[in-house]
């Protein structure tokens, strides 16, 4: 096992109340879980998305932190938060990295795999371009 080891889970939701397919606008939630697998405390310093709907149009979200916050997590430690992001189709795929740097100095990322933001039960939310 590595010394500077993360996962990271996430639970993508719809959330009709908040979408108006006319617009058209669809607002998904997601859930993120990152947790420090390896043996070195590490914080979370950066965040990078790269978020493409249905059409394949792309937008690319870099910042400092998640939710306004860079949270330091000791070995076995689990960070969690929400957010959101909208799109102009009721699909799409949204996948990226955090950047990290452990106590000791070491800069790493932590790979996030792509996930679908699928709007269940809407007209065009099967397919992608």
């Amino acid at each position: 096992m590595s010394r500077y080891q993360f996962t990271c889970e996430v639970e993508p939701e719809y959330v009709p109340e908040q979408s108006d397919p006319a617009a058209p606008l669809y607002l998904f939630a997601y859930t993120v879980t990152i947790r420090n697998s390896g043996e070195v405390a590490a914080q979370l310093v950066a965040r990078h998305w790269e978020i493409e709907d249905a059409r394949g149009q792309t937008q690319t979200v870099d910042g400092l932190g998640v939710v306004g916050q860079q949270p330091l997590l000791q070995p076995g430690a689990a960070f969690r938060y929400s957010s959101s992001v909208p799109l102009r189709t009721p699909m799409g795929l949204m996948s990226g990295h955090f950047f990290c740097v452990a106590v000791d100095g070491q800069r790493f990322e932590v790979p996030v795999a792509a996930f679908v933001l699928r709007a269940e039960g809407v007209a065009g939310s099967s397919s992608l371009h």
